[in-house]
């Protein structure tokens, strides 16, 4: 699989700060990778040091399997890491038109893009009459006029409301069904779990987990259980190899997996002990759960 980007043990310092530490990743192509992380975690930092537009203290990265100059490189990457900036009195299609002069690429793009971020009604406004979310996806269309390999997004969803993340998450979405690779930092538990396939999680500039989203913990679920006799029941998931963690809220035991275990093994398990359940789900845990528990570790 062709490395698009590879980061090798990049760290970043402001005076005495340390912005980011330390951090190696990779990002391979046909992908949606989150860098995942709290304000203040590196995330735009590193991302302004691959597009070079701030310089690393340490370390290194390259572009395209190090086939590319970052300058070559850059001429195939799409970024949108700060506020939307185009001129308030222009048309969508003006802007995009000197979008396309800036970049040296021709304007034939330019309805296509607007098409895919739903704008191409909207061609003839002009910016200052966009809503946030429209300006946007304006930039995204402005990002995509070059066909970029990889679209790099900070922050993509900030400050908008519901149906604007909705739209901003579709068109994520429908860009990497299209074959492109995308790179989006986020704060946004919900945000990487519904939209990017790999993540990295940064806490204080320092990579804490690296891998795909589905395998961010070993983890085999969890049961959720009542029984008219609690404390037999309690005692014998205590004695037993396949239970961790046991916790009882309001008379429903939540016990955690140590190995794989289904619904119908453990309900036959327990009644040959001779206790009937009144109560049996399954669950899995959440990427909430799972992240805390990985940033606690």
């Amino acid at each position: 699989m062709e490395t698009i980007l590879s980061v090798n043990h990049l760290t970043k310092k402001f005076g005495y700060l340390t912005a980011v530490e330390d951090l190696s990743f990779e990002i391979n192509k046909g992908n949606v990778y989150g860098i995942l992380g709290p304000n203040g975690s590196g995330k735009s930092t590193t991302l302004g040091i691959v597009l070079n537009v701030v310089n690393k203290s340490q370390g290194s990265f390259s572009w395209f399997d190090g086939k590319l100059s970052t300058h070559e490189a850059l001429k195939k990457v799409g970024a949108i890491i700060e506020r939307p900036n185009f001129y308030p009195y222009m048309t969508a299609l003006q802007n995009l038109r000197l979008v396309c002069k800036i970049k040296e690429v021709p304007e034939d793009k330019i309805q296509e893009k607007l098409e895919l971020v739903g704008l191409w009604d909207r061609r003839n406004s002009t910016f200052k009459t966009y809503s946030l979310g429209m300006k946007q996806r304006l930039a995204i269309a402005s990002a995509l006029l070059n066909d970029p390999e990889i679209l790099i997004l900070d922050e993509p969803t900030n400050g908008l409301d519901p149906q604007g993340i909705h739209q901003i998450r579709e068109i994520i979405k429908k860009v990497a069904s299209m074959g492109t690779t995308i790179l989006l930092a986020s704060h946004l538990l919900d945000e990487v779990e519904k939209v990017c396939t790999h993540v990295v999680i940064l806490r204080k500039g320092k990579k804490i987990y690296s891998g795909e989203v589905d395998g961010m913990l070993t983890s085999f679920g969890y049961f959720e259980l009542k029984s008219n006799e609690q404390e037999k029941l309690f005692a014998f998931l205590e004695s037993h190899e396949s239970f961790g963690t046991i916790k009882e809220d309001r008379g429903l035991l939540t016990v955690y997996l140590e190995e794989e275990m289904d619904a119908a093994e453990l309900n036959t398990l327990l009644y040959k002990q001779g206790i009937v359940l009144s109560h049996l789900v399954k669950r899995k845990e959440s990427l909430e759960e799972q992240f805390l528990t990985i940033t606690k570790n």
